[in-house]
């Protein structure tokens, strides 16, 4: 097996039945990709469906649900054992409809660039399907302050595809609905944070890629429809707790290393280095804690209670599981991936606020000079 193409299922038998079909037949055309269902203790009938209905297709099941960063993570170490194990992992979600000819073009790039960590399709709705999809687009960015936006998705517009992505392009992140990662990159990763549970755990592993100088990138000749919304909607307060505590999460993991990166490049000692990386990260994960806040407020203002709970609670857990390198260990890291680590794709100016100025405009207001360079 070359590819495993894993589906995480969590009670969603009727994607399974919608989308599973054509999954199947078109990873028959290329060779060594093997489609895997891996389920996290669903309670509807998505097993009996998997027997019933898909026999022919490999089944692993967990004894509880794991969230997105555990499942995927317990699969692909099962599926890392024996000589058998897989040189790409393929994650993939139910909810997803593919065209004949979508993974070809993904195996092929990964071939052709042994530089690249990983890489992904362009992603359309399902829906309306000419147009890009939230939850990845044409690849993703994030801004000053840790906001996520995409080539095709900016806060909650939505772009329609009329070929202004179609070149291949490296990004910051890419969406874990679809995302093709090198086996031997994951597991040195070690994979997924499962601290993370589900949202962002992509783009943080996109962003720890980059900083052991791995490339993200989006393949534009393959395309794929994604439903959205499956597991939780987006009104969740749940979700809204998930995407406030991992974006702190997210910060914390990599944001020292990145600033220390850059002030190494412009010639500054690593030990120097590592304490004002360290210093101006504390000083950005505050006012992004503070805009947090801001979001919060409106939420009691506008009678939100149960979001405006979700930000404090995000708040608590965030402080009780955040890890924070030390200096000893950007030295180290320093020393180790200086010379050949680059992260590209932070925005220097507040998305959120450029978004609401400029309304519909503000895709053709992203220039490449506006990114910082570590």
């Amino acid at each position: 097996m070359k590819t495993a193409v894993v589906i995480l299922n969590w009670n969603t038998e009727g994607f399974l039945r919608d989308f599973l079909p054509g999954l199947l037949r078109s990873c028959e055309k290329v060779e060594g990709a093997k489609v895997i269902v891996a389920d996290n203790a669903s309670t509807d009938s998505s097993l009996k469906v998997m027997e019933e209905e898909f026999p022919q297709v490999r089944t692993l099941r967990f004894e509880k649900n794991l969230g997105f960063t555990g499942g995927y993570n317990r699969a692909f170490a099962q599926l890392s054992d024996g000589p058998d194990a897989p040189e790409y992992f393929l994650l993939i979600n139910s909810d997803i409809e593919v065209p004949e000819e979508w993974l070809g073009p993904l195996v092929d790039w990964m071939d052709a660039h042994p530089e690249c960590g990983a890489c992904a399709p362009k992603l359309h709705s399902w829906q309306e399907r000419e147009k890009f999809e939230y939850a990845g687009a044409a690849g993703g960015f994030i801004d000053r302050y840790g906001y996520p936006f995409c080539r095709g998705r900016i806060m909650g517009r939505l772009e329609t595809d009329m070929g202004q992505y179609d070149s291949p392009a490296d990004v910051f992140w890419a969406t874990g609905a679809c995302l093709m990662v090198r086996s031997s990159v994951y597991r040195m990763l070690g994979g997924l944070d499962n601290r993370f549970f589900a949202h962002m755990e992509e783009i943080d592993m996109c962003w720890r890629m980059q900083l052991e100088g791995w490339k993200v990138t989006v393949v534009p000749a393959s395309t794929v429809y994604h439903v959205g919304g499956g597991t939780l909607p987006a009104t969740s307060p749940f979700k809204l707790f998930l995407n406030f505590r991992n974006n702190l999460l997210m910060l914390s993991n990599n944001l020292s290393r990145t600033f220390a990166l850059g002030l190494y490049h412009k010639g500054m000692k690593s030990e120097k280095a590592a304490v004002k990386g360290m210093r101006m990260a504390r000083r950005l994960v505050s006012w992004r804690m503070m805009l947090d806040r801001l979001s919060a407020t409106v939420y009691l203002a506008t009678f939100r209670i149960d979001c405006f709970k979700a930000v404090l609670k995000a708040h608590k857990e965030y402080r009780k599981l955040r890890r924070t390198p030390s200096k000893k260990q950007i030295c180290s890291y320093l020393d180790m991936y200086g010379t050949s680590a680059e992260v590209k794709g932070i925005y220097r100016k507040w998305i959120v606020l450029l978004s609401m100025l400029k309304g519909p405009k503000v895709f053709g207001s992203i220039r490449t000079e506006d990114f910082y360079k570590f």
